[in-house]
């Protein structure tokens, strides 16, 4: 039987590029696949675009006027309603390339977490780095990515086993909703890093987090609470699984 697939949305004041990321993702899905969406109350025309969209495609499932101001919380929101197999994570402003979930689908097949690559653009979709793996030096293990995170979450999907293991998520914004689930996705299972792109990654001055790429720049005292709050909670983790 084909795996169920789960698109999972977190959406705030998207109306620019939403369109054509849905669009992107819905040519790709079967008819028995769901992409979930949850806004947190955004203020633009994000809602009505989502609402037309879900008019017109079933496979949509919109819950609206969330308040918690919070992405990391509004990814949770979505994630806990996903009844799929296989769950894909989505930004609100990048593109899917053509293939992605048939290629996704046959590794997931083997591993329990599947990163792929992207390539980097300017809000216009004009390339400014042509491998996000070579730009950020993407790896797999624990202290690499605590100290500085591969699991972009636009570019990750994973098994249900997963999801389940890493709900609900520590309650503190020092760990994103995805390297939480790319850690517990390494100590817990098998993790499969595909070099190939599939999604354009759009950069724009509205970007929730740039992180890596040119965002806030943290103290070093801010930089060590963070590092070890991850620890922290990871410590927790193993203790209450095993």
């Amino acid at each position: 039987m084909k795996p169920k697939i789960s698109v999972c949305m977190a959406t705030y004041n998207g109306e620019k590029y939403i369109a054509d990321q849905l669009n992107s993702i819905l040519i790709q899905l079967s008819e028995n696949d769901e992409v979930i969406i949850s806004d947190d109350s955004s203020s633009d025309r994000t809602v009505k675009i989502l609402e037309k969209f879900a008019s017109e495609d079933s496979r949509i499932q919109l819950f609206l006027n969330q308040k918690f101001r919070d992405p990391i919380q509004n990814f949770q929101n979505a994630l806990v309603k996903a009844s799929g197999d296989y769950v894909y994570l989505s930004d609100q402003d990048d593109l899917w390339l053509d293939n992605k979930v048939n290629t996704i689908n046959e590794i997931l097949k083997s591993y329990d977490l599947v990163l792929h690559n992207s390539i980097v653009t300017d809000e216009n979709l004009n390339v400014t780095h042509s491998s996000f793996f070579n730009l950020f030096g993407s790896k797999k293990g624990i202290i690499k990515n605590i100290t500085r995170s591969s699991y972009y979450g636009s570019c990750m999907a994973f098994r249900r086993t997963i999801l389940d293991k890493a709900i609900p998520f520590p309650k503190t914004k020092e760990i994103g909703h995805d390297l939480w689930l790319g850690l517990v996705a390494e100590l817990t299972g098998k993790v499969f890093l595909l070099d190939t792109p599939f999604i354009y990654y759009r950069r724009h001055q509205n970007t929730f987090t740039l992180r890596g790429l040119g965002g806030t720049k943290r103290s070093i005292f801010q930089i060590i609470r963070g590092r070890l709050i991850m620890f922290k909670e990871l410590f927790k983790f193993l203790i209450k699984r095993f």
